[in-house]
């Protein structure tokens, strides 16, 4: 998924794949291929600073050494973990969705293993981030984890997706969203923790609110009906 199915672009290659997928992501939202499209085009020197912050990282280090993959295959024991544990809670919040980790799309667009891996695992790891930030899946719910996505990685394609999502919102979404959501996802995306250097494996086992505690994260704010 990450090394045999990458393709080689020139510059304007580049140019035009993100030109693209960003016309064709605002237009469709959920076209999940060209958002992971204009994520890799866009995104090299966003994924170049996490990777460098993942070598100067113990924990960091450990995820590029090993490259663990977040594969039904290496994560079905959550579902099988105490009720209280982050991996319990992440196999709830799988499970009630009716989602598969492995549905993830490859990484097409980057140019060394080590990039793509980096970009492989910003993806995989984004219902990590779902659960412990307790956002929902909808449009509301996924415009604000891509805020938190941007101040932790600032790539550009988390940008274009908000901009596209509010687009999308009706009257009553946008004053949630600008009211509630987006100043707490500004904020909780600064006093977390660097999310791309945790192992977030080795912490299936540890209590939810322990785990958020470390790691700074402030989950999302109950919205009144």
């Amino acid at each position: 998924m990450i090394g045999g199915a990458r393709v080689h672009l020139n510059r304007w290659q580049q140019t035009a794949v993100a030109v693209g997928s960003a016309v064709g992501a605002l237009l469709d939202p959920r076209r999940a291929d060209l958002i992971a499209a204009l994520g890799e085009t866009t995104g090299k020197p966003a994924f170049e600073r996490v990777l460098e912050r993942m070598k100067n990282s113990p924990e960091g280090r450990a995820v590029l050494l090993e490259r663990p993959r977040v594969i039904s295959s290496k994560v079905g024991h959550a579902w099988d973990l105490p009720e209280n544990t982050f991996g319990a809670a992440y196999a709830r919040f799988m499970g009630s969705r009716n989602f598969s980790p492995d549905d993830r799309l490859p990484v097409r667009f980057m140019e060394t293993d080590e990039l793509a891996y980096v970009a492989m695992r910003a993806r995989e790891i984004h219902d990590f981030w779902h659960t412990l930030f307790g956002l929902p899946t909808n449009l509301l719910g996924e415009s604000a984890l891509k805020v938190v996505e941007f101040e932790q990685m600032y790539l550009p394609m988390c940008l274009l997706s908000v901009v596209g999502g509010t687009a999308r919102f009706n009257e009553k979404q946008r004053m949630v969203f600008f009211k509630h959501y987006f100043p707490w996802a500004v904020q909780a995306g600064v006093r977390c923790t660097d999310l791309m250097c945790v192992y977030y494996e080795q912490h299936f086992h540890e209590d939810l609110d322990d785990v958020r505690r470390r790691w700074g994260i402030v989950p999302a704010p109950n919205i009144p009906k």
